[in-house]
């Protein structure tokens, strides 16, 4: 089993605890939720200082990202977890629509620039979109995927490598 260091109290003194053990796709589904999280933090404080070309590169990191995530899970997760779970059709479908909003503000931020009215508002409202997002495929499309007996170690493997290829 893998460990880590954590701080302990106020000493920072050090002490090894135990990691809990990944479970593939979940795992890297969760790491890039956190990492377009903190993209979208670092954004707002951003816009709240008027940094314009660094507004513009998160955003291009954002759309990026998101776009790369969002095909990874409708290529790979998403078909795996309707062939398990029949019963998650109804979660997955919100879900492609949810995709389907989240593309077409990705198209417009890419179209437009920070010096644009409504640029702003749009990567803000995509921030809200993903975060709603991200709660609702958190709790109930992981639970369904942890109860359908997938093997989500293999399809972590399946989900890294088509990330891999989309981001040549």
């Amino acid at each position: 089993m893998k460990r880590r260091l954590t701080r302990t109290g106020a000493s920072g003194r050090r002490k090894p605890t135990k990691r809990r053990p990944g479970n593939g796709a979940l795992e890297l589904l969760r790491r890039d939720h956190d990492a377009v999280s903190a993209l979208f933090e670092r954004y707002e404080r951003l816009a709240e200082r008027g940094a314009e070309s660094k507004k513009a590169d998160i955003a291009r990191t954002i759309c990026a990202e998101l776009t790369v995530h969002a095909a990874i899970e409708e290529d790979v997760f998403y078909p795996a977890l309707r062939d398990h779970d029949p019963d998650a059709a109804s979660l997955l479908d919100e879900a492609d629509v949810e995709h389907a909003s989240l593309k077409a503000l990705i198209a417009q931020i890419k179209a437009g620039s920070p010096g644009d009215g409504h640029y702003d508002a749009r990567v803000k409202v995509l921030g809200e979109y993903v975060k709603h997002h991200v709660k609702e495929e958190q709790s109930e499309i992981f639970a369904a995927a942890r109860a359908s007996g997938m093997d989500l170690k293999a399809l972590g493997a399946d989900l890294a490598a088509r990330k891999a290829e989309l981001k040549k």
